[in-house]
């Protein structure tokens, strides 16, 4: 049986297969629906400084191959997940990485200075690729020098994993991995979603009451895809794929492209256990293909 052990770093994942922050909760919500010990990894919701309610609803939409959401980063606030959520996830088998975002860079550094402190977590992904909020992310997500301020300021603070999650709303997202990377990021994981926006036909009138918002699903795979090949090219750490995951064929697709694991998103509000049930489909198809480890196949489709 083919061994799907995969690193990142200094982490080291049973299998591939992560939750993408914002569609998993916090980790706690779901274990007595899934075994969260199956999953590679498990990646929490944005945490800001201080509790957001997000943005005014309607603020999801489904579209003809995917989903539109403009939640605004609504998260109950760092203090409190240490307090409520941390001492409930740290205890089960599984490797935790907390989603960090924020207004300023003093935000982020304030909410990393935080967790740091606690035990069980085992690494940090840094979200600076949220379209839907006025304030931060995104300004850090598309300038080269602000990101790699950023993650160099977070770098002085941890010595625990950073990933540093791109945007593919960006002219080059191969710059932005060189400026993360240079910040001191360890692990990249692309992509978050593409901006995009529904009309109401009959109202006439943007869906959406933030009128844009983030599209994920399977209609942003062959982006993801492209971007996780082209940056595999272009920087010297791991990367998490994430886009429009169903399958174990699309898993072994972002592996193929460069990826040492992936994350799976809108899937998970249909069927929060997919990702689990799609590991067993991985060690069949390499079995059949005749690999013995899962990393005979990463970034394969280069050679």
């Amino acid at each position: 049986m083919a061994d799907l052990t995969t690193y990142l770093d200094q982490l080291t994942l049973k299998n591939p297969v992560m939750t993408a922050s914002g569609t998993f909760g916090y980790g706690d919500e779901l274990p007595d629906y899934v075994d969260l010990g199956a999953f590679g990894g498990i990646v929490t919701k944005s945490l800001t400084g201080q509790p957001r309610e997000g943005n005014a609803p309607p603020r999801i939409v489904e579209t003809s191959s995917g989903m539109l959401n403009s939640i605004g980063l609504a998260n109950i606030g760092v203090e409190a997940f240490i307090r409520e959520k941390l001492p409930i996830v740290r205890e089960k088998d599984m490797v935790l990485i907390v989603n960090i975002a924020g207004s300023k860079m003093e935000e982020y550094c304030r909410v990393l200075e935080l967790l740091d402190a606690e035990e069980g977590i085992d690494g940090y992904e840094i979200n600076v690729s949220c379209p839907n909020v006025k304030e931060g992310g995104m300004e850090f997500g598309v300038s080269e020098p602000h990101l790699e301020k950023l993650i160099s300021q977070l770098r002085a603070l941890t010595d625990r994993p950073i990933i540093t999650k791109l945007s593919p709303n960006v002219t080059s997202i191969q710059s932005m991995a060189k400026a993360a990377v240079n910040g001191g990021t360890d692990i990249l994981s692309l992509v978050n979603t593409l901006v995009g926006s529904k009309i109401d036909i009959e109202r006439q009138e943007p869906v959406l009451s933030t009128v844009f918002g983030g599209l994920s699903g399977p209609a942003i795979k062959p982006v993801a895809i492209a971007q996780v090949f082209k940056v595999s090219e272009a920087v010297d750490v791991p990367i998490i794929g994430i886009g429009g995951i169903k399958t174990a064929a699309d898993i072994i697709e972002f592996l193929m492209a460069g990826a040492s694991a992936i994350e799976i998103g809108t899937l998970n509000y249909r069927d929060p256990g997919l990702g689990p049930k799609l590991v067993p489909e991985i060690t069949k198809w390499l079995d059949e293909h005749d690999f013995t480890t899962l990393e005979e196949i990463i970034g394969i489709a280069h050679e």
